[in-house]
């Protein structure tokens, strides 16, 4: 006999679940992992130094739910391992870590461009490598890479960035390719023009006032505007949601403005 579904609702939640969210001691990292510890996650935070962690942390366990952290440079593929190594199973994983070069392509050299791809995507391959044979023996998996909508959508002063979440783009639609028939799912989440702590000097500049008015909501978004799509991508509501990129952007993307 076929089990019973559960009701709609309770599709969007993640008791029993364990999330691994990069990068998510402030920003969208941190909205994102919020959001699946209300949602009923175990969520264990990230970033390279645990002590701007703590407050984060003793926020979530102030508000009853499950958390931890784990501190670890992405470029460090030695730590990297040993942390996951002593970390409980993970069932999802939001790679949202990422650097930023905004500078002209003549003016980036070699180096700082390699530093940029491993650090926004070649780590993204290390962390999956290491996570996914946990999620296929579990049978069940869901693997969220975090891009832009500048893979898709190029801007001057972005390359080695553009490059990065093109790259990280593919490797969702690839990943999802290969693990479809394992209960793994792999998407990617790109989000538009978003009002962190990193784009703050951006905001207030005559380029961040043309994002605004190159949006059709007419504003930068807020950064808790990302949580409800991360959610859905790592619930299991998105089952059959595979190899797809979701884009939160006001309708930026889908418009002809300049």
């Amino acid at each position: 006999m076929t089990p019973p579904m559960s009701t709609f609702p309770d599709q969007f939640r993640l008791n029993g679940r364990t999330a691994l969210i990069t990068g998510s001691a402030r920003g969208l990292g941190w909205e994102m992992a919020k959001g699946l510890a209300e949602a009923g996650a175990r969520v264990l935070l990230h970033g390279r130094d645990r002590a701007r962690l703590e407050p984060r942390l003793g926020e979530l366990k102030a508000a009853g739910f499950a958390a931890d952290a784990v501190a670890f440079d992405v470029a460090d593929r030695a730590a990297m391992a040993a942390a996951i190594a002593g970390a409980p199973d993970i069932d999802i994983l939001i790679h949202n870590v990422g650097e930023r070069d905004r500078r002209p392509f003549h003016e980036i050299d070699h180096e700082a461009f390699s530093r940029l791809i491993d650090v926004d995507l070649l780590a993204a391959h290390a962390l999956v490598k290491r996570l996914v044979p946990g999620m296929i023996e579990r049978k069940w998996g869901r693997l969220i890479m975090v891009t832009s909508i500048v893979a898709d959508l190029a801007i001057p002063n972005a390359s080695s960035y553009a490059t990065a979440k093109a790259g990280l783009t593919s490797m969702a639609r690839a990943l999802a390719a290969e693990y479809g028939a394992t209960g793994v799912t792999s998407n990617a989440l790109a989000p538009g023009f978003f009002a962190t702590e990193t784009n703050e000097r951006m905001i207030a500049s005559p380029n961040g006032e043309h994002h605004r008015a190159r949006s059709p909501a007419k504003r930068w978004a807020r950064p808790e505007e990302i949580t409800g799509a991360a959610i859905f991508l790592a619930s299991p509501a998105a089952s059959y949601v595979n190899g797809h990129t979701l884009v939160v952007d006001g309708g930026v993307s889908a418009t002809y403005l300049a």
